[in-house]
């Protein structure tokens, strides 16, 4: 296929935190807000002269700092985002709003807060709980919590604008971002796609670690091109998967996935696209934040949510993945030491395969994965099962 436009400048961007997007916000006076999870709405770290920036850290090489503070047994994402804050990567941060969803995250937070690791003067952490069941009283603490810890402190430390207005516009800009994705995602479910995962992967995670306005322009322009694309004539696939689990914030794992023969036409994952990117819908019977709560809570899809309902929920939603989009399988993979996944993914997978019926390949994997052999190795395996099974049936 010809090369999909803006791709290698996006490739260019997710080298780096502080990236050329981020300097050109930056130096137009915005205030860069860092998240470290999706449970804090992403529109309300938008409103008025702010944009977010989902905290990574790329080309990740030593943990000694970071594992020093956390110890070796806490997760490899909080680990390295400490290290990197520790290397100064964070400095032009102007707050973290983060939730209390994760303690391993939390440390991580707390612990570049302590150390004054983002030196601004009016730098500053907030935090605030989240549901953990998904019913009216949840929702009305959620409210609460996103009313006291996130719009408050955006508009008592910075000034920014948190009316019913602003959270329209910052929504508005949102939901914009949430079509191009869904549409552009949509060629996927193609029978030869016209755009890889790998090459999805990199639009989505550039989707939460850019300004709204500098993105929007490129993805459309995508969009555009996807119209015309015209798919190679061989298909070097040997399986479709979906890719379920913990955060990827690297699409090289996306990419050795693909080499490895398994296709990823569909995913739920932290910075993927389901159910991250599917839009807001606003009615006038409610106010706007509590809408806003309401679709994260209801529409979300993480394994802090632990009431049964919920949990049955997330493996209706993965079958209805897999079946629109023509998976022969499923992938869950977790980041290594993540608590929340650990549990989901071993009963998940379990399910999944004699429930549902579907090949499922389950994987304990390091923060830094895309150079991973033994990954390679059973991802190649998993898709030659694939191909066996579709033979023997």
């Amino acid at each position: 296929m010809r090369d999909l436009i803006h791709i290698y400048e996006l490739e260019r961007l997710l080298q780096d935190t502080c990236n050329d997007a981020v300097r050109q916000a930056k130096a137009q006076g915005q205030y860069a807000v860092g998240s470290v999870c999706g449970m804090i709405p992403e529109p309300l770290l938008n409103l008025d002269n702010c944009f977010s920036v989902r905290l990574r850290a790329p080309r990740t090489g030593s943990m000694e700092m970071g594992t020093y503070y956390m110890t070796s047994i806490m997760c490899e994402c909080a680990r390295a985002l400490l290290e990197r804050a520790i290397e100064g990567g964070y400095g032009f941060l102007d707050c973290i709003i983060a939730p209390d969803a994760c303690a391993q995250m939390n440390r991580c937070v707390e612990n570049i807060d302590k150390l004054k690791l983002c030196e601004k003067e009016h730098f500053f952490v907030t935090y605030s709980d989240v549901p953990m069941k998904s019913d009216e009283t949840a929702l009305r603490h959620y409210v609460r919590q996103m009313r006291q810890y996130v719009l408050e402190p955006l508009h008592d430390r910075l000034g920014i604008d948190v009316s019913d207005a602003a959270l329209r516009r910052a929504l508005e800009r949102q939901n914009r971002v949430n079509r191009l994705i869904m549409q552009i995602g949509g060629y996927r479910r193609e029978s030869r796609p016209r755009i890889t995962g790998y090459e999805f992967a990199v639009l989505c995670l550039s989707t939460f670690v850019c300004p709204k306005d500098y993105i929007i322009p490129l993805l459309e322009d995508v969009l555009e091109q996807l119209q015309t694309r015209e798919p190679d004539a061989g298909n070097p696939y040997r399986a479709r998967v979906v890719m379920v689990g913990s955060e990827i914030d690297d699409p090289e794992l996306i990419r050795l996935t693909e080499e490895a023969g398994a296709l990823v036409v569909a995913d739920s994952y932290c910075l993927g696209s389901f159910p991250e990117r599917m839009e807001i819908e606003l009615t006038d019977g409610e106010d706007v934040l509590t809408q806003i709560c309401r679709h994260y809570m209801e529409r979300g899809q993480c394994p802090r949510f632990m009431n049964t309902a919920k949990i049955k929920e997330r493996h209706d939603f993965v079958d209805r993945l897999a079946r629109e989009y023509g998976a022969d399988g499923i992938i869950y993979q977790q980041i290594k030491f993540c608590d929340y996944w650990g549990y989901e993914r071993a009963y998940a997978a379990k399910v999944m395969r004699e429930q549902y019926g579907y090949p499922v390949l389950s994987v304990d994997r390091p923060y830094v994965a895309g150079a991973s052999g033994q990954l390679r190795t059973r991802v190649q395996a998993f898709v030659e099962s694939i191909e066996i099974k579709k033979l023997s049936s």
